[in-house]
């Protein structure tokens, strides 16, 4: 199955916490811009850029100050609160490369591109069977 590696989509700056793929994290999302991008998200196909910022205490990031780094993400579940915040629940599924900003009066908007993480198999299965030797070896430690 082929999958495309250039993407584009809506930006979502966070502060203070990394989306990783396959983790499912609660966000509070509040900035004018970042409820925007998820409205425009709901419209379509639910799924968002998240890229967390590099100075977190910046109220407004700009596109020098997001990192080039991210994760592709499902939204999976809304919240708009009486404030006029939005809670969201989300689950993270591809590592990008932010490539380049796409000019967006209303959100950060992006191209990015698929970053394929492999990794190598034998390191992987090297790693396994010394977890499952250790294992045993406590295991029968309390078996005696």
């Amino acid at each position: 199955m082929a999958k495309k590696n250039k993407i584009t989509q809506p930006v979502l700056p966070l502060r203070d916490i990394v989306v990783f793929p396959n983790m499912i994290v609660r966000l509070f999302v509040g900035r004018d811009k970042s409820v925007r991008a998820l409205e425009e998200v709901m419209k379509d196909n639910k799924e968002i850029l998240l890229a967390s910022q590099i100075d977190a205490t910046q109220d407004e990031p700009t596109e020098e100050s997001i990192n080039k780094v991210g994760v592709t993400a499902n939204v999976l579940q809304i919240l708009k609160l009486p404030d006029g915040a939005v809670k969201i629940l989300v689950e993270g599924k591809n590592r990008v490369k932010i490539e380049k900003f796409i000019p967006n009066k209303d959100f950060f908007e992006a191209e990015a591109t698929i970053l394929n993480d492999t990794i190598n198999k034998l390191e992987e299965i090297e790693a396994l069977r010394r977890s499952v030797i250790d294992e045993f070896d406590r295991y029968s430690k309390l078996n005696k």
